[in-house]
């Protein structure tokens, strides 16, 4: 494996993105422009249901042998499904197989700055809620806990059960930041990837990454408005 730093740099500190099988593939793709776009180093962990549900909402197969290809597409679609709507440069990113218990961020020792799992299905909550780490994307989540690092878990699921909502306290008691992907209208979205965009901006917010991705409350009534020419 090749080293995470060279003689006089700073060691690599990435943010591992855990993508699972919730529906909302475009808010992981718009987190992890985000991120690069600030400079930051990424891990990528993509479970395996979500590759059917990126196959599913994008038409884009996600091939262990071809990632850094079907990466830079995936990243490159709007949310509206238009190809080539963002320039998507991929170089930073390091991506570990789903199976792989033995990868890097599966230890406390592997310098990462913290997990954004997004989309979090009510599956990946649970067995993060539980420690059961029966892949890698939940592995590094409880690693993520216990290292007292920033965890941010994205749920994306309507209605929510009663066990869903005992396991979301229970990660909120454990540290992380439970952050429904619930869209907001008051900064004035005119577009489906304002709103996919407004989820990423606060999963990087509570992250304590800076960005640029949605119009902030600043106490005016009618500011999106007037923004947007209305």
């Amino acid at each position: 494996m090749e080293s995470g730093h060279t003689r006089g740099q700073q060691p690599r500190r990435p943010w591992v993105v855990g993508v699972s099988g919730a529906s909302g593939t475009p808010y992981a793709a718009a987190v992890l422009r985000g991120l690069l776009d600030a400079g930051e180093s990424v891990d990528l962990v993509v479970s395996r249901a979500s590759r059917l549900t990126l196959l599913d909402e994008t038409g884009i197969a996600f091939r262990d042998a071809h990632w850094q290809e079907d990466l830079r597409t995936w990243l490159a679609r709007g949310a509206d499904g238009r190809p080539d709507t963002f320039a998507a440069e991929v170089s930073d990113v390091r991506y570990w197989a789903a199976g792989d218990l033995a990868a890097g961020p599966s230890s406390g020792s592997y310098p990462a700055k913290g997990m954004l799992v997004v989309p979090a299905s009510t599956a990946s909550v649970a067995g993060v809620a539980l420690g059961l780490s029966k892949d890698l994307l939940q592995r590094v989540a409880s690693v993520t806990l216990k290292e007292r690092r920033p965890l941010v878990v994205a749920v994306r699921e309507t209605p929510l059960s009663g066990q869903t909502l005992k396991h979301m306290v229970a990660l909120d008691e454990a540290g992380a930041v439970v952050l429904p992907a619930s869209p907001a209208f008051y900064a004035g979205a005119t577009h489906i990837q304002d709103l996919v965009d407004f989820v990423a901006g606060r999963v990087l917010d509570a992250a304590g990454v800076p960005h640029g991705l949605y119009r902030r409350w600043e106490g005016e009534l009618g500011g999106s408005r007037k923004d947007n020419g209305r």
